[in-house]
Formats: C-alpha cells, structure tokens, sequence
C-alpha cells in the first residue's frame, strides 16, 4: 500500500501523523534517560550499601571466621553487581539516548524537506488552477459580449431607421467580439490542456513520490524504535552473565561457611593457656604441720616465708572473674593470657620481619643504582645515594632490635627453659641467647605476676628477695647451687672483636661496649644475632653481631670473620 496513491489528499493529516511520530521518538527517549538515571541511582545504592557494611581495621578479627569472610564476599559480589547497574546505564546512553537524540534531529530535517517540496507543488497546483479559472472567465466574458454585440448588430440591421453606417459598425463590432471569444476560447482550451497535464502529473507523480519518500521515512522511523526496544532488552540480557557469577559467588560464599570451622576459632581466639583448677588439698590444722596450697588453686594467698619450697613448684594462679583493667597495654602484651600473648607476639615479630625486609630490598635496589652510577658517571653521582642507604641501614638496626626484644619476650611466654645438663652451664643469658634474643629485662617477671588485669601471676621461689632491687626471673633461678656453678665456670676464648658501633647494653645478660672497643670472643653467634663476648674476668656478656667485627682463632671449629 503507497502512500501517494491512497492518501493522496491527506496532506495535513500526514504532516500532523509524521510529527506526532517524532513525538513519540523523544518520549521514548526521555523515557530510557530516566531509566538510566534510575539505573545509576540504584547502582550508587548499592555500592554505599556495600561500603557501609564493609569490615572496618577494629573489625579485623571478622575475617577469622568463615561466616563473616562468606558475608564480606557477599559485599564484593554486590560492589561488583551494582557495577553492572552501571554499565546498563552507560549502554542505554550510549546505545539508545545518544542515537535516538541524533536520529530525531536527523529526522526532523528530513520531514521539513519532504512536507517543503510537497507544499510548493500544492502551491504550484493551486497556482495553475487560480489561472485556469481566470481563463475560463475570461472566456465566458468574452462570450457574453460577442452575443450582445451580435444581437445589437442584428437589431441594427433590421431597423429600417438606422444609417448603413452605423449597421456596418455594429457588424465590425460584433464580428470583433466574436474574434475576442474565439481567441479566449483557445487560450482557455490550451491552458486547460496545459493543466489537466499538470494536474495529472502533480497527483499521480510529483505527489506519489514526495508522500512515498514521507512514508519510507515513518517505516524508518519505526523500524528505529522496534531496534531501540529490542536493545533496550538487550543491554540488560548482556549483563546476565555477570549477574549470574555474582549471584553464583553469592552462593559459593554461603556454601563456604564451615560451622566446625569456625567453632574451633573462637578456641584459638579465646584460649587462655592456663589449666583449670584442680582439687583444694585438705589442711589439717590439728597437727603440728606447715600448710601447703595446692598449685591450681584460685586462691592468691601467699606464704612470706616457704624457705622449704624450691623453684620447680612455681604455682600459676589463674583469676577468670577479675575484671580487667582498662588502661593502656603493656607493649610486650603481659596483660593477656599465654596462649593470646604469643600470638600478638609472634604476629608482632611478622610485621617487623616484613619491614625489615621492605628496607633490605630498597637497599639492594639503592646498591644496584650506586653500582650504575659507578659505571655510568653521568647517569648519576654515586655519593647521592650514600645518605639514604646509611638511613636504610639504620632502619634495619633499630628494626632488628626491636624484633629481637619480642622474640625475647615470646621466648619466655613459650616457657624456653635452659638446659641443665648443657656442658656450657650457661646462666640466664644463655636462655636468653638460645631464643634468638637479648635477655629481657628481669622486671618481666615482676609486670606479670602484678599484671593490671590479674589475668594471671607467676609466684617467686624461695631463692627471690622481696626488695624490688634483688628480684630475679624465676625461670631462671632454678636453683643456687646451680647458677652458682654456671658463674664459676669460665668460658675459653675462641677469638678477638672489635666493636664497629657503640652498644648501650641495657637489658640484662648484654654488655655495653665502645665503638673501636677490642673484646674476646667466648661464643660465636649461633644464628640469633648475638655473639657473646669477654671484657675481662669478671665482665661479660651478648652484644649485636652486626655491631662487632669477629676475628675467631683458626682451631676454633667454623671459624670465620663477621664483618
């Protein structure tokens, strides 16, 4: 069906019918704007949903459980799935908004030629029929007046009174008149010839074509909304797939929840270390016998003098329902249980690891540019980079230290106790060295047993002065006779050092020494870090490895030189 053919004379309602149809094409695409708004608001819901809820740094310890790990993968999964919002959005502007923005102007140009070139050739038409009338008008005047003008000479001719004269002038006249007529009715046959083909052609070509080129621009048109709506569906089934892995990982979070699991953590979490408390031994107060305590009591009763009581029966005395103070924490963590302790500690111990080997690896970097600039002068002056590396190497000091007084006080809540058969007889500095630390500091045993929280306490033997200056580990103090013996006994000297940097020496078991200092050498560093060295008879103690040059004798077994 054409449109030239059948609505011919529907102009006006095809001019109207064509912009109602760019109506409809902006209505549509405001309508998808909207939705793309709609999708972007929703999308930027969720994601401040899914960042409201995510796990903050004192939430930490969310992520030992497998409940709260599936939860904060929920979180991601939605983060990523409000992304996919996003993109819907972004398709529809892209896809649709802009392209039917662009198409409708691209539209509305062309209907304003079509409906222009349609209404000049009305124009022409109606032009040519205004001059067809006024033809055939003219034609009927000229008619009339021939009549009259004949009808005037024939009653001329026929009155017997009027002169020859005046009969052969009505006669001239007349037969003028009917020449006039004659001429209009060819010019009005020959004009009328003339439009009738126009007429003809204005309606069965001119017209046809300007109202076939209308419709195909409709069809066009409407073919443009049929594959806007059909990507209007498409842009959201391009994202199902990701949608689905969302979803899918949604569920492989949920699945991932291990009730046992997680049951177990909160022992790791919460464990103490502590045994429970065993029977109260019956005290007999009709005899004439010292009073024992049992050591799992939770009684904190304490005898002033048990000269008989040696070190080994050293009571723990656990005090769940003391509430904990809610002061600052001791650094080394004193305030928890054993089993919590070490874990701080030894997490402690990892990070300080991973910083030092953060500024081992910018020193190899700052080496590798300093050997660079060696070779490659103009690349670089090498002596720039000699401040940063003495900054690096300082930072790798004073991290060492510090790593090697946590895995001191680790050591001693893993119960590192010396050895009593060791040939070497080795006092508490031994212990010490043995845990790959400078020995602690002794007031250790005195923070714990009076810790803020009464968490727990470890009782002095009998061997331990009262008085805050005599105090002594009792880890350590295993007996009189046998640290007595470790004293006396003195160790050969296997080497000389010399001292690189000055060492301040201030936790128990160390010796301070002076920077160009030359010490004996009593026991090479056994991979801790620390050498035991001799100033003489009587002074003795650990320094740093790394602050000392060794020099051991050749029959020393493995003798080699630390530098």
């Amino acid at each position: 069906m054409s449109w030239g053919t059948e609505l011919w004379d529907q102009f006006d309602n095809l001019e109207k019918h064509t912009q109602w149809g760019i109506d409809f094409v902006e209505k549509y695409t405001k309508f998808v704007k909207e939705r793309s708004e709609i999708e972007l608001n929703y999308a930027r819901q969720m994601r401040n949903l899914s960042k409201k809820y995510q796990p903050k740094k004192k939430d930490e310890d969310e992520n030992k459980y497998t409940w709260c790990r599936a939860f904060h993968s929920t979180l991601n999964e939605l983060n990523d799935y409000a992304g996919q919002h996003e993109v819907i959005a972004e398709n529809m502007m892209s896809q649709i908004i802009a392209e039917l923005t662009r198409y409708s102007q691209e539209i509305k140009t062309e209907r304003k030629t079509h409906f222009h070139d349609g209404r000049k050739a009305q124009q022409h038409i109606e032009a040519g029929w205004k001059q067809l009338e006024s033809c055939k008008r003219k034609f009927e005047r000229d008619c009339k007046e021939a009549d009259r003008a004949q009808q005037y000479f024939e009653k001329m001719d026929a009155d017997i009174n009027v002169t020859k004269a005046d009969v052969e002038k009505a006669r001239q006249q007349a037969q003028m008149r009917h020449q006039m007529a004659s001429d209009s009715k060819s010019e009005y046959s020959s004009y009328l010839q003339k439009f009738n083909q126009e007429q003809n052609e204005h309606y069965y070509t001119i017209i046809p074509n300007i109202f076939q080129k209308i419709q195909a621009m409709e069809e066009k048109r409407i073919e443009r909304m049929g594959e806007s709506l059909k990507t209007f569906a498409e842009v959201d089934r391009q994202i199902l797939p990701i949608i689905g892995k969302c979803l899918d990982g949604m569920t492989q979070a949920a699945e991932s929840i291990e009730s046992k699991t997680d049951s177990s953590q909160v022992i790791e979490s919460y464990k103490s270390g502590f045994e429970p408390p065993g029977d109260v031994e019956f005290e007999d107060y009709g005899q004439a016998m010292k009073r024992t305590v049992s050591e799992t009591s939770l009684t904190n009763s304490r005898s002033e003098n048990k000269p008989e009581r040696s070190s080994k029966s050293k009571t723990k005395t656990l005090w769940p329902f003391i509430k904990k103070n809610k002061g600052s924490n001791p650094e080394d963590f004193s305030h928890l249980p054993p089993e919590q302790r070490r874990k701080k500690l030894q997490a402690k111990i990892d990070d300080i690891n991973k910083d030092i080997q953060k500024e081992m690896d910018q020193r190899d970097a700052l080496t590798k540019m300093k050997e660079v600039y060696i070779k490659n002068p103009q690349m670089g002056d090498p002596n720039s980079v000699d401040p940063r590396l003495a900054e690096i190497a300082h930072n790798i000091e004073k991290l060492q230290v510090e790593a090697q007084k946590f895995e001191g006080w680790l050591a001693e809540v893993e119960g590192r106790m010396p050895v009593k058969s060791d040939t070497s007889r080795r006092t508490s500095t031994v212990y010490e060295t043995q845990n790959s630390t400078p020995p602690t500091n002794n007031n250790c045993a005195q923070d714990r047993e009076s810790s803020p929280d009464g968490s727990y306490t470890e009782e002095p033997s009998s061997e331990v002065q009262t008085s805050n200056e005599s105090k002594v580990q009792p880890e350590t103090a295993e007996s009189g006779d046998e640290f007595d013996d470790a004293e006396e006994d003195m160790l050969p000297t296997i080497g000389t050092c010399k001292a690189l940097y000055p060492f301040e020496g201030h936790n128990e078991g160390t010796i301070a020494i002076t920077e160009g200092e030359l010490l004996y050498v009593i026991e090479e560093d056994k991979g801790d870090g620390w050498t035991r060295v001799r100033r003489n008879e009587e002074e003795e103690g650990y320094v740093p490895t790394s602050y000392v040059e060794v020099f051991l004798d050749s029959n020393a077994k493995g003798a080699i030189t630390y530098i």
